[in-house]
C-alpha cells in the first residue's frame, strides 16, 4: 500500500490541522461501521458539548479499522451527499478506536466513573439471540464466553457482544464506577428489552450476583434510528480528496436525512445531540420506519434484484418496482399507529430519498441476513392480514421475493443462518413457504395464502 502523505491529495487528517482535540472519554460504543461514523458520531460531533464528550470505540474482532483510524487519530470524514452535490464534514468525536478483542481496554472503560453510556450497532445477528429472543445458549461462541467469564470474570477471551457487555459490568461493579446506561441502535424492535434480555441472560448464566447490580446501576435505553450508509467507493475517497486535500482512506458516505428517536434514562448525563427527539415511547416511530423505509429496502433488495437492479435509486425508478412499493406501503399504512397525515408525509419523503441517484445504496448489501429481517419488517402486518382472512398481493410480495432470493435469484444469499437458510432454499417450495410464513407468526396458513406466495415465486423465477 502507497503512503497516504506521498499520493496526490495531500496527506493524512490530524486534529491539528483538521479536527478538534480528543474529548475525555464518557462514551463506549461497540460496533464501528459506517452506520455509527454516520449517526451516533455524527450526533455527537455536532452536540454544543462535544468537547466534553469523547468516544472510546471499538471493531467487530477485525483490527483493521482500528488501526485504519489510528493512523489518522480517530478522524474521518463524512461525505454528505445532497442531490445537487458534496458536503465532507470532518468528525472529531472518536477520542479513541480499538480493536473487538481488545477486552482490557474495554474492561478499563467500565471500570471509569466518567464512563456515561455505551451505545451498539452490531447487527441483529451480532446480539446471539435464540428463537425465542432469549440469549442462544447453544451458540459456541456464547458457550466459550460463559466458561471464560466463570473461570475469570477478568478473561480477555470474550467474542460476543453480550460477552463483553457483560465483562463490562462485572468490571464496573467490581470497581464500584457507579450507573450506566446501554443504548443500543440496531433496527430491532424494542432493541431496549433486547438487549437488557441478553445481557441479562449472559449474567445468570456467569455470576447470578451480578443481577442485583445490574437492576440498581444499569438503565436500557429504547432507540430508533435512521440514516442511510451505502459503502464508500474509491471514487468517494477520491471526492474527498479533490474536496479536502487529504487522503482519507476511512470517509463515510451518507445522505442528508437523520433521525434519532430514544425513550430511557441516562443516569450519568449525555451529549446534547441536536435534533434527537426523546420520548416516552419509541414504538410507533420504530414501528413506521422498520415497515416502510427497512421493509421497502428488503423487498427492493430482494426482487428488484432480480429484474437486475444493483442500487435502490435505479430501483424506485422502474415503474414496475415503484408499484410493488406503494402496494406494501399501502398494506402496512393500514396497521401502524401513526397519524395517516404523518404516513403519507413519510411516504413522499421515502421516495425523494431513495431517488436520490448520489447515494449508490447497492440492493445486495441490504439483501444480507435475511432471516433476521424479513420476519420482523413483513410479518407482522402480513399476520395481521392473514387473520382478517384476505391477504392482498402486496403482502406476500416481500415473501415470495426472498424465497426466489434463496433459490438463488437476484443478489447473492448472505446470511448469519446460512445453514438454515440453505436448507430453506433447498425445500420443497410449498414447505418453504409453510416454514417462512411461521417464522411471520402465522402458524396454520390457508392454502389459498399458499398458493399465492408460490404463484409468486413462481414469477420472480420466470
Amino acid at each position: 500500500m502507497s503512503d497516504p502523505q506521498s499520493a496526490a491529495g495531500g496527506g493524512r487528517l490530524s486534529r491539528q490541522e483538521h479536527g478538534r482535540p480528543a474529548a475525555p472519554v464518557r462514551m463506549v460504543h461497540l460496533g464501528v461501521g459506517n452506520f455509527f461514523r454516520a449517526h451516533q458520531a455524527w450526533f455527537t460531533e455536532r452536540s454544543q458539548d462535544s468537547a466534553e464528550w469523547g468516544y472510546a470505540a471499538f471493531t467487530g474482532r477485525s483490527a483493521e479499522v482500528a488501526n485504519a483510524l489510528a493512523e489518522q487519530e480517530g478522524l474521518y470524514t463524512l461525505l454528505v451527499r445532497e442531490p445537487d452535490g458534496d458536503r465532507p464534514e470532518v468528525i472529531s468525536s472518536l477520542s479513541a478506536v480499538h480493536a473487538g478483542d481488545d477486552i482490557e481496554a474495554l474492561r478499563g472503560c467500565f471500570e471509569s466513573s466518567e464512563l456515561a453510556l455505551v451505545t451498539s450497532t452490531v447487527t441483529e445477528a451480532g446480539y446471539r439471540r435464540a428463537t425465542g429472543g432469549g440469549l442462544d445458549l447453544q451458540d459456541p461462541d456464547v458457550v466459550a464466553d460463559i466458561e471464560a467469564l466463570r473461570a475469570n470474570p477478568e478473561s480477555n477471551e470474550v467474542r460476543t457482544t453480550p460477552g463483553r457487555l457483560v465483562a463490562g459490568l462485572l468490571a464496573r461493579a467490581s470497581a464500584d464506577a457507579g450507573p450506566i446506561a446501554l443504548v443500543p441502535c440496531d433496527n430491532v424492535p424494542d432493541n431496549g428489552a433486547m438487549v437488557a434480555r441478553v445481557v441479562r441472560d449472559l449474567a445468570t448464566e456467569v455470576d447470578p450476583t451480578l443481577l442485583d447490580w445490574i437492576e440498581g446501576n444499569v438503565t436500557v435505553v429504547t432507540t430508533m434510528v435512521d440514516r442511510i450508509t451505502p459503502r464508500a467507493t474509491d471514487e468517494d475517497r477520491e471526492t474527498v480528496a479533490d474536496l479536502l486535500s487529504v487522503q482519507d482512506s476511512q470517509v463515510v458516505v451518507t445522505e442528508p436525512f437523520s433521525e434519532w428517536v430514544l425513550a430511557g434514562e441516562f443516569p450519568r448525563g449525555r451529549p446534547e445531540w441536536p435534533g434527537a427527539q426523546f420520548v416516552d415511547d419509541v414504538s410507533k416511530h420504530e414501528q413506521r420506519k422498520l415497515w416502510l423505509l427497512n421493509g421497502s429496502h428488503s423487498l427492493m433488495a430482494y426482487g428488484a434484484s432480480i429484474l437486475g437492479h444493483e442500487t435502490v435509486s435505479s430501483a424506485i425508478a422502474d415503474e414496475t418496482v415503484r408499484g410493488w412499493v406503494e402496494e406494501w406501503w399501502d398494506v402496512a399504512a393500514r396497521h401502524l399507529e401513526v397519524e395517516a397525515e404523518d404516513v403519507v408525509a413519510y411516504r413522499q419523503a421515502l421516495v425523494e430519498r431513495f431517488s436520490n441517484e448520489r447515494i449508490k445504496h447497492l440492493l445486495a448489501q441490504i439483501a444480507a441476513d435475511g432471516s433476521q429481517k424479513v420476519p420482523i419488517r413483513f410479518g407482522p402486518a402480513l399476520a395481521a392480514e392473514a387473520a382478517q382472512g384476505e391477504v392482498p398481493v402486496g403482502a406476500t410480495r416481500p415473501v415470495a421475493a426472498w424465497i426466489a432470493h434463496l433459490h438463488g435469484h437476484g443478489a447473492p444469499v448472505t446470511d448469519a443462518q446460512q445453514d438454515t437458510v440453505s436448507q430453506l432454499g433447498q425445500a420443497e417450495p410449498a414447505e418453504a413457504v409453510r416454514t417462512v410464513l411461521g417464522w411471520m407468526g402465522i402458524e396454520e396458513p390457508a392454502q389459498s395464502l399458499i398458493d399465492q406466495v408460490l404463484t409468486q415465486v413462481g414469477e420472480f423465477e420466470s
